[in-house]
């Protein structure tokens, strides 16, 4: 995770993931998530705003923020490993978790990226403010990308342990992201690009519409491949790469076996769009935006930051705070 002006209102659920997982599960409820969200913006804005609003002229001192930076990515992705080796009844039902859990990840992620292909080619996306570098060797970015990806591995591993020091990785992850949304702060104000470029985004709303619309499409196609009912297959397609929320959801509604392929198919979104954004972000920026989906506001957002430029970062917040407000509702209506 990685990531010029600060949006007032769309940032609100970075700490998402961390706020759902302390409501008892079997009382959670979608209404819950509405107060949850909300009670939640002003905790996020918070050090986007104390970053923003610090003057800092020093070159010296935004070289190292920008370590910082790059730096945190790998200590968020390493904490989030850890947390994975954590989860609980991954033994039971894991051959139907894991076809449930491939069907639908396959056909929502083929549906949104034939969108999205679609998309480059009406309106390519064109960088301007990031300033283009040579261009690394595809090789290159594919061991980037995996280099991510390791870092995760790494962290689940280490995990396994179940060192009880080990259980304050989630709590962990997430100041880990306050301190980077504090750099991200400092960063945007450094950029050049005013708050009108940040909060009004018609690139990020695009590209949200696009993954919302044919991520449905891919949810209906595999409920008939998987032999469930349509509605249960638009909900399964409405997490959007939410995972705790999706996870949550679809157990109150369905039950576990449904409850738990929702979560890893929106885990398995995310780790898809870790290694994939380097790959994509040069020639494909809209598909490395969109294949993150609610993530690009939180969890993929340094990825895409570190990966794109910081010209990344507006869309990336719109995109995925649109995602995040659409997701639980979209869950709840088609799961009620």
């Amino acid at each position: 995770m990685q990531h010029s002006t600060l949006p007032g209102v769309v940032i609100c659920l970075i700490l998402k993931d961390y706020v759902i997982s302390l409501f008892p599960r079997r009382h959670f409820h979608p209404k819950d998530v509405d107060s949850v969200t909300w009670s939640g913006l002003l905790i996020i804005i918070l050090p986007l705003l104390i970053g923003y609003l610090l003057p800092l002229r020093r070159a010296a001192l935004l070289r190292l923020i920008n370590r910082l930076l790059s730096w945190m990515v790998y200590v968020i992705l390493f904490l989030m490993g850890i947390s994975l080796a954590f989860l609980d009844n991954l033994g039971s039902n894991l051959l139907l978790i894991s076809r449930y859990t491939a069907t639908f990840l396959v056909c929502i992620i083929a549906a949104n990226l034939l969108a999205l292909w679609l998309l480059e080619k009406r309106r390519p996306w064109r960088p301007h403010h990031h300033q283009q570098e040579a261009l690394p060797s595809r090789l290159h970015m594919i061991l980037e990308s995996l280099k991510l990806c390791a870092v995760v591995g790494g962290g689940f591993l280490l995990g396994l342990s179940h060192l009880p020091l080990l259980t304050h990785a989630l709590a962990g992850s997430e100041y880990a992201l306050l301190f980077l949304l504090f750099l991200v702060g400092i960063q945007l104000r450094n950029s050049g690009m005013t708050l009108r470029q940040i909060v009004i985004n018609p690139r990020g709303m695009l590209v949200a519409l696009v993954v919302c619309i044919s991520a449905l499409a891919g949810g209906v196609l595999a409920s008939w491949l998987a032999g469930l009912p349509v509605k249960t297959g638009l909900a399964m397609a409405s997490g959007y790469g939410w995972y705790s929320l999706s996870g949550i959801m679809l157990t109150e509604a369905y039950g576990p076996v449904l409850g738990s392929a929702a979560f890893f198919n929106d885990l398995a979104r995310e780790l898809l769009a870790i290694m994939l954004i380097p790959t994509l972000i040069q020639h494909r920026r809209n598909s490395a935006l969109g294949l993150c989906g609610a993530t690009s506001m939180d969890f993929t957002l340094p990825v895409l930051q570190r990966s794109g430029g910081t010209e990344m970062v507006p869309a990336a917040i719109v995109h995925g705070f649109l995602l995040s407000l659409l997701s639980p509702l979209l869950i709840a209506l088609f799961s009620a």
